[in-house]
């Protein structure tokens, strides 16, 4: 039973559009701008998965082009990237930032692909400054 107003306490915004992967490489995914929020969690999905295993990367910035960003160290995530890879077809994994940076980017490795897989994330950004949060 569902009875706490969360609608009014997160911001949604795409992480990484939803496409084909097809090689062995790093897909860069949208820069997010977490001003106003206390609290950032993504969300990977695949949609077709033929082969190869795609795991996120998360990289911070103070500066809105991620010049001279990081990866994220592993005490600033909630959970481990390597637990957060997909290996699937139509699978749903999660992984959340507890850093101080401003600007955050989840892009994806991918590795051991031939024909690939289908995949996307979203942000979820939470914990506003202003409530309710802007609707999408």
């Amino acid at each position: 039973m569902a009875s706490f107003d969360m609608h009014s306490d997160i911001l949604a915004k795409v992480a990484k559009n939803t496409a084909a992967i097809a090689s062995s490489t790093t897909t860069a995914g949208v820069i997010i701008d977490t001003l106003g929020y206390e609290a950032l969690e993504f969300l990977m999905q695949s949609g077709a998965w033929t082969d190869g295993t795609y795991t996120p990367l998360l990289e911070e910035s103070d500066d809105s082009g991620l010049s001279g960003s990081n990866a994220v160290a592993d005490e600033d995530l909630l959970g481990l990237e390597s637990a957060a890879a997909i290996g699937a077809a139509n699978t749903v994994k999660r992984i959340g930032y507890r850093g101080h940076k401003r600007y955050v980017r989840l892009s994806i490795v991918s590795a051991g692909v031939t024909t690939g897989a289908t995949i996307g994330a979203t942000a979820i950004l939470g914990r506003p400054a202003v409530r309710p949060a802007p609707a999408n």
